[in-house]
This record gives C-alpha cells, sequence and structure tokens, in this order.
C-alpha cells in the first residue's frame, strides 16, 4: 500500500495586486496536486482583486475576507485555518512552477526528519523584461546573520506544525517576515533542507516591495539589524563588517554553480529563460 499523500496547505495573500493575482491562482490550482487546501487572504482589495477571487471560489478551500495589520498578520489568519502537514505561501505577484507540489511532497516524504524544504526558482523583472535563475544557499545562524546566504521565499516550504511551534510570523514585522521565521526555525533547533529543483517565481515590478520608497528601507535595516541580534545575541558592532564579507565569500566559494548562475546574470542583466 502506498504512503497516504502529503496534505499540502497553500495560502496566498492578496492586496490590490489584481493585475497578477489569476496568474498566481492558477499556478496553485493547476499543479492538479490531489491533496491541496488552498487559501486565500484579502483583507480589502478595491481594484478587482475579489471579482478575480469569486471566479475561483468553488476550487478555492476558503477565503478569509476580512481586515488585518498587514502581509504578516494575513499569514497568520491563513495559518490557522490551515489542516495540512506541510505550509506555504504564494504572494498573489508571485507563482509556483510547474508540478512544484509533486516534487516537494517526494521531498518531505524521502525526508521526515525536515522542518523546512526549500530549493531554487526564477526571478522575472516585468520592468526590464529579464528573467533569470537563482539558487538558494546552504545557510545556519552565522551565514545569516551576516548575510552570506539566500533563500527564495517562493521555494519554501514547512511543516505546519513547526511553524505554530515558533509562533508563526512577527506581524510587527513588515519588511522581512519570511526572514525572521527562518530565524526562528532556526533558533528552535528545526531541520531546514535545500533540494536540488526550481520551485517558484519572484516577480519585480513597480510595486514590489523592493522598490520602496527610503522610509521603508529605513524600516528593512532595523528588521535586519533586530534580526542579527536576535541571531547572534548581541547588537552588530561596526567590526561585523569582516563577518559579512567572510559569509559573502563562503557563500559563493561553498556554492560554485550559484556562482555561474550569478556571474551570466551580472554579464548579461537583460537575459530571459
Amino acid at each position: 500500500m502506498n504512503p497516504p499523500l502529503v496534505k499540502i496547505s497553500v495560502v496566498t495573500i492578496s492586496y490590490n495586486q489584481g493585475a497578477f493575482l489569476e496568474q498566481a491562482l492558477r499556478s496553485v490550482l493547476d499543479q492538479d496536486y490531489p491533496n491541496l487546501e488552498y487559501i486565500v487572504v484579502d483583507p480589502g482589495s478595491s481594484d478587482g482583486s475579489r471579482a478575480v477571487i469569486e471566479r475561483y471560489r468553488s476550487r478555492l478551500s476558503r477565503i478569509i475576507l476580512e481586515p488585518d495589520q498587514g502581509p504578516a498578520d494575513g499569514l497568520n489568519r491563513g495559518l490557522a485555518a490551515a489542516t495540512g502537514d506541510v505550509f506555504c505561501y504564494v504572494n498573489a505577484d508571485d507563482r509556483l512552477l510547474p508540478g512544484a507540489l509533486d516534487r516537494v511532497a517526494a521531498a518531505f516524504t524521502r525526508r521526515p526528519d525536515a522542518d523546512v524544504i526549500y530549493g531554487h526558482g526564477i526571478i522575472e523583472d516585468r520592468r526590464s523584461g529579464a528573467a533569470y535563475r537563482v539558487r538558494s544557499t546552504v545557510f545556519g545562524r552565522y551565514r545569516m546573520a551576516y548575510g552570506g546566504f539566500f533563500v527564495l521565499q517562493q521555494a519554501s516550504f514547512f511543516r505546519t506544525e513547526a511553524v505554530r511551534a515558533v509562533g508563526g510570523f512577527n506581524a510587527a514585522n513588515r519588511t522581512c517576515w519570511d526572514a525572521e521565521l527562518l530565524a526562528d526555525l532556526l533558533l528552535a533547533g528545526r531541520c531546514l533542507r535545500r533540494i536540488n529543483d526550481y520551485l517558484g517565481v519572484f516577480t519585480l515590478h513597480g510595486d514590489s516591495l523592493t522598490g520602496a520608497d527610503p522610509q521603508t528601507k529605513d524600516a528593512y535595516r532595523a528588521d535586519q539589524l533586530r534580526l542579527f541580534a536576535k541571531l547572534m545575541k548581541r547588537a552588530a558592532r561596526p567590526n561585523d563588517r569582516f563577518g559579512r564579507r567572510l559569509a559573502w565569500l563562503a557563500r559563493w566559494l561553498g556554492d560554485p554553480a550559484g556562482l555561474i548562475v550569478r556571474l551570466r546574470q551580472i554579464t548579461n542583466p537583460h537575459q530571459t529563460l
């Protein structure tokens, strides 16, 4: 007898991303994964997103239409409703690659010790028309604290129990709630495993957080310093710049394939797949 198929809960948080939302929904639903729970959270879009959600209502497991305190709070509401063994989230302007859920379910079955399975993906820049592959790196507490790591959120999947055990997402974090969740899981001694599969797409566009105003950049910097203190049990110091350089070097020396991908991106920034 075959083992029971892993139940996967996917949450999409949507707020005025109607131009991208249908593509995100289809990227999950068209996986045709037989044990899928799909939850959509929309705190009050006014750009036609609600009409898109309604078109897919019959294929969605749950729709949460209530005000929240920001993206991390919306994710916590989706997490509270999730009943799957595995949890992931796909932002309304991102998407999964075909076959991602089958590959992730197989990875969790092979690695019952893993609390997090993460892989690689694609960055699609709608501003320039470029699209390029990116590789997530193996990482630990020091590499994370010093910035010598990269994990594509759109290619990250979690044991639901593990996320709940660390308290879910920090709703006060408005810039890097995904990184803080990884930090909390690391500090809790949870097992994170990388697989060599391309699983998700991160879309850059004019309204992306990465193109935000200086005030948001200041908030991001403050969150990064707070995460450093959480990981290292102390505040950052001026001489930590040497640690950052070593972590950067370790990142690329430890992943030659990732270095090649990065060099190709630098030499051909307008590449398309």
